[in-house]
């Protein structure tokens, strides 16, 4: 028998426009139930056992599309201080993966979980996707997002000074384009630091077609809409990754990023994954081996002892 695990949500907010004013803010989350489990079930590299003593909070809105919603992932365990935050922006492709659903959301639970067993808040955030939604949506929405973060992470006990974003995929592209064009960047978007996996950040006249799909059929415009020049600009901490297996054109995006910023005196802290199969691969919690946990730990870690203000 297939074994799951139950969720329930219990908090909903008022719907908001992406680009308008910022989402009214939650009511305190005192009735939050603990995610429960059914059985003993480890199945995809132990989503079950690596969720226990975690509590979810289900497809909160921060904007009007279907698509606008968010998941808040905490421990059970409550600290006696504010928590950092990771927020993950995760998409193979920039029109998604819709033929396993729900094989998908497990496999990002594991890395919620694993944010919320280091002491740390996960906030996974949906967004828009192509064909219906193009440049500069995905961006647009991680902006929106990170305002509602600000706005409502401290009822969940999150510091919302010690956000860190994780794009992966076409998420690394969205994360990285928000920084890199202030135009896109709202009220209270900001971030403390950001994890970048295997992104996409210049697109060349080979597009493939999920990236026409978002960035438009007209290869003049790529240019103005990849990260550079814009993310030299970037004042915060980043980490740079990408996988043993990913394409040719993968690493190369990744080498030329590492490059570029080390070259404007911005040099990103790197890490090779032996593996990416998906998001939970990457921060090694299927056993994989080398992987982003220590360094996105390390991260985390300095900013706490930093003392932002």
């Amino acid at each position: 028998m297939k074994n799951y695990l139950t969720f329930f949500l219990l908090l909903t907010m008022t719907t908001a426009s992406a680009h308008g004013p910022l989402p009214g803010r939650l009511s305190p989350p005192s009735d939050l139930v603990q995610a429960g489990l059914t059985d003993s079930d480890t199945t995809f590299g132990g989503t079950a056992r690596l969720c226990e003593q975690v509590t979810f909070s289900r497809g909160l809105r921060y904007g009007e599309s279907e698509a606008n919603v968010l998941d808040v992932a905490t421990s059970a365990i409550k600290a006696d201080t504010p928590r950092p935050v990771l927020l993950f922006v995760a998409g193979d492709t920039f029109t998604g993966d819709r033929a396993a659903p729900e094989l998908s959301r497990q496999i990002q639970d594991q890395a919620m979980c694993f944010a919320a067993r280091n002491d740390m808040i996960g906030v996974r955030v949906n967004y828009r996707l192509a064909p219906s939604a193009t440049w500069p949506a995905g961006a647009s929405d991680v902006a929106a997002a990170l305002s509602w973060v600000h706005g409502n992470i401290d009822l969940f006990n999150g510091d919302a000074r010690e956000i860190v974003a994780v794009g992966y995929g076409a998420g690394a592209f969205h994360v990285a384009a928000l920084l890199a064009h202030p135009e896109l960047q709202t009220d209270r978007a900001d971030v403390a630091g950001v994890v970048l996996v295997s992104g996409i950040y210049r697109v060349g006249k080979d597009a493939s077609d999920s990236e026409k799909a978002y960035l438009g059929l007209d290869a003049t415009q790529y240019d103005k809409r990849s990260v550079f020049p814009g993310i030299l600009n970037v004042d915060v901490p980043i980490v740079l990754a990408w996988a043993a297996d990913d394409s040719a054109g993968l690493v190369a995006q990744g080498e030329t990023l590492k490059k570029t910023l080390c070259g404007a005196g911005h040099c990103p802290r790197s890490t090779l994954l032996r593996s990416r199969d998906g998001i939970a691969s990457a921060f090694g919690l299927d056993g994989s081996g080398d992987s982003l946990a220590e360094p996105t730990l390390l991260l985390v870690h300095q900013l706490e002892a930093r003392g932002l203000p």
